[in-house]
Formats: structure tokens, C-alpha cells, sequence
């Protein structure tokens, strides 16, 4: 062993932490013999040399070699101290390299959007308006919690919720999107994705069929697996999901996860008959719908069709509901409504694995619903949305004109469109546009199946968008649209606009 990169290493520890010499010396040597740089019979310096080299007592080598021996890392021998042969770790590959096997193999297939969560760029979807958000409403909210809890709220709560919020959001859901429900049906989670997993491990077992909308939510597809749910991706057309008969017996479902108000993400809204024999099917063959309901709060042409889950009274339906959509992501808070005859089976399982929730958030939560606070923001939004989906929709017309079919732009934050021209690939338009700070992402790379989902096209989220920067951003589409297919001719203001 070169005993100078020994020296090197004593004297950056030494400086590093005041460790006794022994200790150091002794630690400089474990590492170079774990760590595979001293091999298995290699003689190490005599301890009268060594000492010498780097210039400390012989007694403190002495100390480190006696460690060494006593940890079976070294045996002294009449050759001297030589390195015992150890059955050491293969050597680690490089951060960012996980062995095979690290994840789970029925994790492996699951893919995930390259852009991160946090990104609140144009067009990242999902991302409400986060600056017109009323955050000196919500911190007195927090403080009056906070000023009105007692010993007995410190303990650890009902891992379904308050009752105060849960209460709240019952009279809520009743009144704005007709879901039957009493408060003792609500459980409060934390976000949309717990609620899926909550479902996923709770109301199927290892095996089971659950189906997905394709293109659809990822998050899903995640949830299911990790849960070693069989997944089948559903294809949706311009009106939504839609089996065809053969599937119901074929790809006979335990668990049906659709987004109807407003499909994510191609944005259709899920006509009444399509509900109505989803609902009669489900019954039929004994499965549990999941409707995601995640941003209905937000409609802009006609009035909104009321939640599946209220449409008739034993609807075989789990309805979920976020707040991150209508007040803040990092809130992390959502709920679900579930059917009378799995409440006491959810509680039970609750109990036993559900996380307790913050009190303090969810008391001023319930403060924030029950003094109109909420409602009052609701509508604050509802008209800025407005006005930046008008905004999107009138640049995409006058700078793509017949090159795009947008589909979603009644609902929700985000819009999506579809490629006229078969030549242009949404996978390499969404890579060029993040190359020029535009996020818009892929409809193709949502598939929730093994199949692809047959649209070609990008997701615009716009409600965090201001309205002087959609023009931009949309003329930086056009320019990247324009580059990967030229001699296209863009600019007509007939823009298809079926939704």
C-alpha cells in the first residue's frame, strides 16, 4: 500500500474531526482493508516503520494494529501483520446505479413524467394559482386552530378525520357536486395519491383486475402495481372512457379508476349514458368504481353533471376529492367517500395503517369551509381560470390553427390537443418545447396500458399562467411544431375545438 494516500488520509480526518490518533490511524486502515485497497494477505508496514512515515508514536500504531487483530481484520504471524481473508461486499456501483432488484420487479414498469411536481412553469399541468392564493386568510385560520386546541387534541386523532372536517365536507360535496354521503362516510387523506393506494391495498387483492382510462392518470398506474393489481388500460375516445362489451367479461374488473368531470389528461367529460351503463356493469359484475373528481370545481360552459357516485343510491363508487387543486398542493389534503357497507371495513384497516392526520391543518380547514372563505375563493378562481383558459384557447387558434384538435377546454386547469399532422411526434415536441422553458407535456406518454393509447398530441395546464405570458409560450409552440414538421402552414383561425 502507498502509505503517503495513509498519510493524506490521517492528516484530512485529523483536520476534520478531533479524533485520538490511534483512533484515526486505526480507522484509515479499517476502510483500506473493507473497502477491498489492502487485499486479503497483504503484510502491512511494522508498526516501528509506520510510525515513523507518519511521524506519530510507535504505541499508536501499536493501539490501531491491536483493534485490527481484535475485529479479525488482521493476524499476526511470524511474517509480520497480514491482512485476514475476508468474505467482503461486492463494491458498491455509483450513486444512481441501484442493483437489480433494488425496486420491486411489478414496480419496475411503471414510468413517470421526467418533469419534476414542483415545476409551476407554462404549461405544467395540475398547478393551481398559487399567488392569488388568500394566504393571510388561511395563516389567521391556522392561528385560531391553533388557539383553540386542548390537551386532548395533542393526542393522536381519528385517522378518518375530525369529525368538523369530515361534516364540512359532506355538506360541501351535497350541495356542489350531489354525492350522497353522511359525514361517518368521509375519510380525510392526505392527496388524491393516498386515497388510490388506500383503495388499491383495501378493496382488491394481489391479482385482481383494475382497470385505467388509457391515456390516463400515472399515479394510478402506480398505485395499482405497487398494490400487484393486473392493470388494463381502457381506451378513451373524444367522450370519454369506453369499454367495449368483451371487456366486461374478458378483462372482467375487481376496481375501475376513471376521472369523468374532466379526464385526465385528455380533458373529455364522460357523457350521461356512458355513466349511467358503467354504473349498471359495475353493478353487475361486482365492481368498485374510484371516481376522481379531482378539479370539477372548475366548469365554464353549461352546467356541471353531477358525481356518478350520487347518481343513484347503492352506487357501487368510491368518490375522491383533493384541495390541492382548489387551494394549495402542499396542503396534502384530500378525502374519500365510500359506500355504507365499507366504512367499518375501512375504519378497521385504517386503524391499523393509516397515518394520523394534522390536526391543526384539518381544524382550520374546517374553519375555512364553514365561514364561506372557501366559496368565496372558489369563485375568485373560477373567473381567473376563466379568462387564462380564454387566452389559451384564442392564441392556439391564431398560431395553430387546423394543425391541433383541442379537446377539455369546458373543465378543470388544463386543456389538452391533439396533432392534425401524423408526422409530428408529441414525445419529441414536448422534449423541444422543455428545451425552450415550455412545459407540455405528451399525450402518448400517459398510456396506462401495454398498448398505445392513439393520441398524439399536449397537455396545457394554464391556471397558473399569467395571461401576458400564454401568448409567448404558445408562440414558442408553434415555432417548435413548425420546426419538426416543415412546409406545414400554421396560422388559420379555424382551430377544431369539439370540447
Amino acid at each position: 500500500m502507498d502509505y503517503k494516500v495513509l498519510l493524506s488520509s490521517f492528516e484530512q480526518t485529523q483536520q476534520m474531526a478531533d479524533w485520538p490518533r490511534q483512533r484515526v490511524i486505526h480507522a484509515c486502515l479499517r476502510a483500506a482493508i473493507i473497502g477491498g485497497n489492502l487485499a486479503a494477505g497483504t503484510r502491512l508496514l511494522a508498526s516501528r516503520a509506520l510510525a515513523s512515515e507518519l511521524g506519530i508514536a510507535r504505541n499508536t500504531v501499536l493501539y490501531a494494529y491491536d483493534q485490527l487483530a481484535t475485529e479479525g481484520l488482521v493476524r499476526a504471524t511470524a511474517r509480520g501483520t497480514l491482512v485476514a481473508a475476508l468474505a467482503l461486499p461486492a463494491p458498491r456501483k455509483p450513486a444512481g446505479a441501484p442493483a437489480n432488484g433494488a425496486i420491486a420487479r411489478r414496480m419496475q414498469g411503471v414510468r413517470t413524467m421526467a418533469e419534476a411536481d414542483s415545476d409551476t412553469g407554462a404549461f405544467a399541468p395540475g398547478v393551481p394559482a398559487l399567488d392569488a392564493f388568500p394566504v393571510a386568510l388561511w395563516r389567521r385560520a391556522l392561528d385560531r386552530a391553533w388557539r383553540s386546541m386542548g390537551s386532548d387534541e395533542l393526542n393522536y386523532p381519528d385517522t378518518a378525520g375530525i369529525p368538523a372536517l369530515r361534516e364540512e365536507i359532506s355538506a360541501y360535496l351535497g350541495a356542489s357536486r350531489g354525492v350522497r354521503c353522511h359525514a361517518g362516510q368521509v375519510f380525510v387523506t392526505s392527496g388524491t395519491q393516498a386515497s388510490l393506494e388506500i383503495c388499491a391495498r383495501t378493496f382488491a387483492d394481489a391479482g385482481d383486475t383494475a382497470w385505467l382510462e388509457n391515456p390516463g392518470y400515472l399515479g394510478a398506474v402506480a398505485a395499482f402495481r405497487s398494490a400487484q393489481l393486473r392493470t388494463v388500460g381502457i381506451d378513451v375516445d373524444d367522450d370519454g372512457i369506453h369499454p367495449g362489451a368483451h371487456e366486461w367479461t374478458r378483462n372482467k374488473p375487481r376496481l375501475i379508476y376513471i376521472t369523468p368531470s374532466h379526464q385526465y389528461p385528455t380533458g373529455t367529460v364522460l357523457d350521461m349514458p356512458r355513466r349511467l351503463a358503467m354504473l349498471a356493469q359495475a353493478k353487475a359484475c361486482g365492481a368498485l368504481i374510484i371516481e376522481d373528481d379531482y378539479d370539477s370545481e372548475f366548469r365554464y360552459e353549461g352546467p356541471p353533471l353531477p358525481a356518478m357516485q350520487g347518481l343513484s343510491g347503492d352506487a357501487p363508487v368510491v368518490y375522491l376529492g383533493t384541495f390541492s387543486k382548489t387551494m394549495f398542493p402542499a396542503l396534502r389534503t384530500g378525502y374519500m367517500v365510500v359506500p355504507e357497507n365499507l366504512v367499518a371495513p375501512l375504519r378497521a384497516v385504517q386503524a391499523r395503517m393509516a397515518p394520523h392526520g394534522r390536526v391543526a391543518d384539518q381544524l382550520a380547514l374546517a374553519d375555512f369551509l364553514r365561514s364561506g372563505q372557501f366559496g368565496v375563493h372558489l369563485r375568485r378562481m373560477r373567473r381567473l381560470y376563466r379568462s387564462r383558459r380564454d387566452a389559451l384557447v384564442d392564441a392556439l387558434q391564431r398560431h395553430l390553427g387546423d394543425d391541433i384538435v383541442i379537446h377539455g377546454s369546458s373543465a378543470g386547469i388544463h386543456l389538452s390537443f391533439r396533432f392534425v399532422d401524423p408526422r409530428l411526434v408529441d414525445t419529441e415536441i414536448a422534449a423541444a418545447a422543455m428545451a425552450r422553458g415550455v412545459v407540455a407535456r405528451a399525450l402518448s406518454a400517459h398510456a396506462s396500458g401495454l398498448r398505445k393509447n392513439g393520441w398524439n398530441g399536449l397537455i396545457l395546464g394554464y391556471a397558473q399562467v399569467d395571461v401576458g405570458r400564454i401568448e409567448e409560450a404558445v408562440r414558442t409552440l408553434a415555432a417548435v411544431m413548425a420546426a419538426a414538421a416543415p412546409g406545414q402552414e400554421t396560422g388559420s383561425p379555424n382551430v377544431k375545438n369539439p370540447h
